[in-house]
């Protein structure tokens, strides 16, 4: 296949982008100096991108005045790198999210993303009117559509195809994606549009046509994320068989802990962002939610370089 990105217009999102995570102290607040240190780390590891207020953000929890204030704080620190960045506006209620993107709108920001609401599972017409009302609100914002697995309404590609007919400031998606077959339909029915795809799965994604990632292997290592980018690029096969290692890792290490401790995703990103030690970050998270214990990161750190050596050399 020749090269996804070939096909993207100009400003898309593509390659490997960093998620920004909160540092939590030991009273369970966030810290703002060691999480504005932590985004500075991010810029400068050389990703293509970062973006707040993803699943490892923990955007559920945060009261507006963090959500403005991290916002400033993203959009400060990343806009001195001149690097790209995302705001995610996500909120059960859909009013909310829709005024937060006016309160971002201006900040620069190369786009926002944003769930379908999901206290009450949206229609279909109902999910088109909620875009086209985001789209109103900020016309001139690229728009991003993160719809998970555990999304109340998950939208097939032809209901986002549609979407992005309805809304042309929609260029972009973070989907779970699928097998041949889903990749071929994505081809077919999403030109030019830029699919991300989770982390784990990118040189198998990359080889069918998607574009990047909001990437949790960045969140273990942005240095082997990036690494790894590079030779999907140039070295498929061996992308691949790295690919299989990655994904051994984390079934091995990362997912037990989710049943042992009852974690959720974010809990599981921040335990490995932890054990990565590239930034400010613990594995706490935000109250009321568990989190991996402190005890778990150093042999989850002594695994993740006994796994990737080269990511720590």
């Amino acid at each position: 296949m020749s090269d996804p990105l070939a096909s993207l217009p100009p400003g898309a999102p593509r390659g490997v982008w960093g998620a920004v995570m909160l540092a939590i102290d030991g009273k369970g607040e966030i810290d703002w100096g060691a999480t504005e240190a932590t985004i500075a780390k991010l810029c400068d590891a050389g990703v293509a991108g970062v973006y707040s207020n993803g699943t490892a953000c923990e955007f559920h929890c945060q009261t507006e005045a963090e959500f403005d204030r991290l916002s400033e704080l993203v959009a400060s620190v990343a806009g001195k790198a001149k690097v790209p960045f995302q705001i995610g506006i996500s909120q059960s209620n859909p009013r909310v999210a829709r005024d937060r993107l006016r309160r971002i709108s201006g900040i620069g920001a190369a786009g926002a993303q944003f769930t379908p609401p999901d206290w009450w599972a949206p229609s279909e017409d109902e999910v088109t009117r909620f875009v086209e009302g985001l789209a109103e609100a900020a016309p001139q914002m690229p728009l991003i559509l993160y719809n998970p697995p555990h999304s109340k309404r998950r939208l097939t590609l032809e209901q986002i195809a549609a979407l992005r007919t309805a809304v042309p400031t929609l260029i972009g998606a973070k989907l779970p994606a699928g097998d041949a077959d889903w990749y071929a339909e994505m081809r077919r029915l999403l030109p030019g549009f830029s699919v991300f795809v989770p982390g784990h799965t990118l040189a198998s994604g990359y080889a069918q046509g998607a574009h990047g990632s909001y990437s949790n292997v960045a969140c273990l290592s942005p240095k082997g994320a990036l690494s790894w980018w590079e030779q999907i690029r140039r070295d498929p096969e061996g992308a691949l068989a790295l690919q299989a290692r990655i994904q051994a890792f984390i079934t091995d290490r990362v997912l037990p802990f989710r049943a042992r401790y009852n974690v959720s995703d974010a809990g599981l990103d921040k335990a490995i962002a932890a054990a990565g030690g590239w930034g400010n970050i613990s594995p706490r998270l935000l109250w009321p939610y568990s989190s991996v214990p402190e005890a778990e990161i150093a042999p989850l750190a002594s695994a993740a370089r006994a796994a990737f050596p080269e990511w720590w050399s």
